[in-house]
């Protein structure tokens, strides 16, 4: 670890790049990040749903509109999938402690991405093994030969034989799964492999999914008619300087208009260090994804707590992505309990064209309205309770600070530099609860503000352990757990002219 922290220091000291970009060693870095315990073949037995007790909810730093699990360990959301009015979120879950283990699926459905009711756990470990991370679709013209409109969830069975793709299938709506008997349907070929997205390409006539290659890298693309029987169609890879050992995770490959976007998580050699999510822009010919000639990385968050992050299939062109908001960096750590990790906001994306160049751009969802009061002007001192949204307008003149704190002297400090366009945050002792962790506190994560004109505006989302940070129009995002011993509740802007206002966001529990 010295290493690392010799390191970590250098480059926070001459980093002086449009990102702050670091490399995250350990004793192993080579390390499977975290690998399974062999399992024991049991027949499968799904708990029943978690039940709240009056007044839950309300511990130190549980989230108050981001949706968390009643009790246990969480991490990337899967499966996620729309269909009949109703959101469905499965996510990685531990039904027996609040740390990594018996990797299952959890499930919470919504009928309006706000509020969120968990169910019971959807799928646990097998003959085969845990049940890591995939995806979900609705086949509505019965290709598999499990019913019209059945559901049918994609995962990565991590066992003894190593990581193997396997499906099962739901025909009351997600409320109980039926495992195919032939399992797995792509066997074990690097142990590598991992996190199966799949999605109907209409031009070629068949499923197509992305499957990621772990430390071995990139992306493989694979084909079927009947969900069944996959043949592999291609490989995408690209090299990245500087990021020599890093392992891909949860792609998604999307379509906006003539253009596609391959979005993958990478970790350790995010943005910043630990987790991060980036993305490719090009195009897919229902075999293969040819990058469009980009600087790559790209990054979808420039902050620390945005990983593993998917979209919901069956929305139409709408594209709702939501992430884990954690990073393998210190996730098991972080003091929440009786649970541990959230998801964030979700967001909607869209590919727009900036200074002539493609750029993803991510909002928070137009139905966090739903639990959002009247717009008032912010002053030194927020009426805020649970969480809040705060909306900043800074003129580009000259550089500015905005600082959000509370009574106990805790500050989260975001500074603008005009004449760069660039924005930074710290995220050390002073914000909160840091030393659970040696490398939660960083003192420099730097994002382009990617604004055109004279002003820019910022949305700053704030909840009880997170601060959500983007541009209005979605050019830039930023997202970072907190552990201030309340929510920061005043506000001082130093430097520009400025108009804020703040609108309170009632909690969803």
């Amino acid at each position: 670890m010295k290493k690392f922290w010799n390191f970590f220091s250098s480059m926070m000291v001459t980093a002086t790049m449009a990102v702050t970009i670091l490399g995250c060693t350990s004793d192993d870095p080579k390390k499977e990040q975290p690998a399974p315990e062999p399992p024991t073949p049991v027949e499968p037995v799904d708990p029943p749903a978690p039940t709240p007790t009056p007044g839950s909810y309300t511990e130190l730093y549980r989230p108050q509109i981001h949706f968390t699990p009643a009790k246990n360990w969480m991490n990337d959301p899967n499966g996620m999938v729309y269909v009949d009015g109703v959101y469905h979120l499965f996510y990685q879950y531990n039904p027996q402690g609040n740390s990594w283990g018996n990797m299952s699926w959890g499930h919470a459905t919504s009928t309006d991405l706000i509020h969120w009711t968990e169910q019971a756990v959807a799928l646990t470990r097998d003959e085969l093994g845990d049940i890591f991370s995939g995806s979900a679709v609705i086949d509505h013209n019965n290709t598999a030969g499990f019913g019209a409109g059945a559901m049918v969830a994609f995962y990565t069975s991590a066992g003894d034989a190593g990581q193997q793709q396997s499906m099962a299938y739901s025909t009351d709506g997600g409320k109980n799964f039926t495992r195919y008997t032939a399992n797995p349907i792509i066997k074990n070929n690097d142990d590598r492999q991992r996190d199966p997205k799949v999605f109907w390409h209409a031009d070629s006539q068949q499923w197509i999914m992305s499957l990621a290659k772990g430390w071995s890298k990139g992306i493989e693309f694979f084909g079927s008619t009947d969900m069944k029987t996959w043949t592999k169609l291609s490989t995408f890879v690209v090299d990245l300087p500087g990021r020599p050992d890093l392992q891909w995770e949860c792609p998604d490959l999307l379509q906006f208009g003539d253009k596609w976007v391959l979005i993958v998580s990478v970790n350790p050699g995010g943005p910043v260090l630990g987790s991060g999510t980036m993305y490719f822009v090009g195009q897919f010919d229902g075999k293969e994804f040819k990058a469009d000639a980009l600087d790559y990385p790209l990054w979808l968050d420039y902050g620390m707590d945005n990983y593993a992050g998917v979209t919901w299939s069956n929305t139409g062109d709408r594209k709702v992505l939501i992430g884990w908001m954690n990073n393998w960096s210190y996730a098991g750590d972080v003091p929440c309990s009786p649970w541990r990790s959230a998801m964030t906001l979700p967001r909607e994306l869209k590919l727009i064209n900036y200074n002539g160049t493609p750029l993803l751009t991510n909002t928070v969802v137009s139905e966090i309205d739903k639990i959002a009061g009247s717009w008032q002007s912010a002053g030194a001192t927020l009426d805020v309770k649970d969480a809040y949204q705060l909306r900043i307008k800074l003129n580009l003149d000259k550089n500015s600070t905005i600082t959000l704190g509370n009574s106990f002297d805790e500050k989260y400090v975001i500074d603008i530099n005009a004449s760069s366009s660039m924005l930074t945050v710290r995220r050390t002792s002073a914000t909160g609860k840091t030393n659970f962790n040696g490398t939660f506190s960083v003192p420099s994560m730097r994002a382009p503000l990617n604004a055109s004109g004279t002003t820019v505006t910022l949305d700053i989302y704030v909840d009880q352990s997170s601060v959500e940070l983007f541009t209005d129009n979605g050019t830039m995002s930023m997202t970072n757990l907190i552990f201030p011993q309340s929510i920061y509740n005043t506000l001082t802007v130093s430097g520009a002219d400025y108009e804020a206002q703040v609108r309170q966001l009632s909690r969803i529990w």
